[in-house]
């Protein structure tokens, strides 16, 4: 996924997210990602939803959560980047961001309805940028970063996270 795109569109930070980014259309990876995240917060016993598998980690809960404030988070940032916005964009602190989410009161249901309607928002914000607009670059938490990439950023931050609930919590 890299390859599609130049170095100079995101930070080094994010390479492992953009690794695992759906291959191919930004658009296509993001629909792509809705029944995967449904399928697998369904098959989640309701009983390990509040489990974090060490002190002071999130409960699954939680990480469902930042996948979705995370999502919100980078479409701005996309948007912005796609109207040549030149102004540049504070970074955002998960760990501040998690224990105020209320996410251990959320259920499944409620998780997987709020991710497709953030999902279907950014897939209707990804269908209206121009090829041109996705290489536009803006600057955010103190490093460039281009429309485009923080498209793939957003399929590969959800596979990422899947992936450590599946390895570490079930």
């Amino acid at each position: 996924m890299q390859k599609l795109l130049r170095p100079e569109e995101y930070n080094p930070y994010y390479g492992t997210f953009i690794d695992k980014a759906l291959k191919g259309d930004i658009v296509e990876g993001l629909r792509d990602g809705i029944p995967q995240f449904v399928d697998f917060v369904e098959t989640i016993p309701d009983e390990k939803m509040k489990y974090a598998y060490d002190q002071d980690k999130w409960t699954i809960a939680e990480v469902l959560q930042h996948i979705i404030d995370t999502e919100r988070i980078f479409s701005y940032r996309a948007l912005r980047f796609a109207r040549k916005d030149s102004n540049s964009l504070m970074g955002f602190d998960q760990d501040e961001y998690v224990p105020n989410s209320n996410a251990n009161t959320i259920s499944k249901e409620e998780f997987i309805a709020d991710f497709k309607a953030v999902r279907n928002s950014s897939i209707s914000l990804y269908k209206s940028f121009t090829s041109e607009m996705l290489t536009y670059i803006g600057e955010a938490s103190g490093s460039p970063m281009s429309a485009r990439a923080a498209g793939y950023i957003l399929s590969g931050h959800q596979k990422h996270h899947l992936d450590v609930i599946q390895e570490r919590y079930l």
